[in-house]
């Protein structure tokens, strides 16, 4: 890729979340800023997450989604990593966008310790600017 200037490289947008399940955090964020928002938390009971979802990905108009995955502290998968993989093919299967798992170690402990009033969605910000950063490399 060249370096010629930001007019080489299309602008992408994406939503993120943090699985839950109970909750699903919601972030948003593109390549232009390189930085994410968090938007809300959403409950995670069945189709009504996806219909919120749905209704996001409507308003937002991402070009791909971003689901972060949890791992034990030495990289072991567990229960959620799993869950969180289905979440992220559910999300494929149902909305034809592509997905990009990301690993999300640690990220609702660093967004309660930054003080987040809604730490899912500040959570889901912090799994999308790692995303982002990896793009911007």
């Amino acid at each position: 890729m060249m370096n010629g200037g930001a007019g080489n490289v299309r602008a992408q947008s994406f939503l993120s979340f943090d699985f839950g399940t109970r909750r699903v955090g919601v972030a948003s964020g593109n390549t232009v800023l390189g930085g994410a928002q968090p938007l809300k938390t959403i409950a995670a009971d069945g189709d009504a997450r996806f219909d919120a979802i749905g209704a996001l990905i409507a308003e937002w108009q991402p070009d791909a989604l971003v689901v972060g995955v949890p791992f034990h502290p030495d990289g072991a998968p567990h229960d959620n990593t799993r869950r969180a993989q289905r979440f992220a093919r559910q999300l494929h299967g149902r909305f034809r966008l592509p997905v990009h798992e990301v690993d999300e170690r640690y990220t609702t402990t660093e967004a309660l310790a930054a003080g987040a009033a809604d730490a899912d969605a500040a959570a889901a910000a912090l799994i999308l600017e790692q995303f982002l950063r990896t793009l911007a490399r």
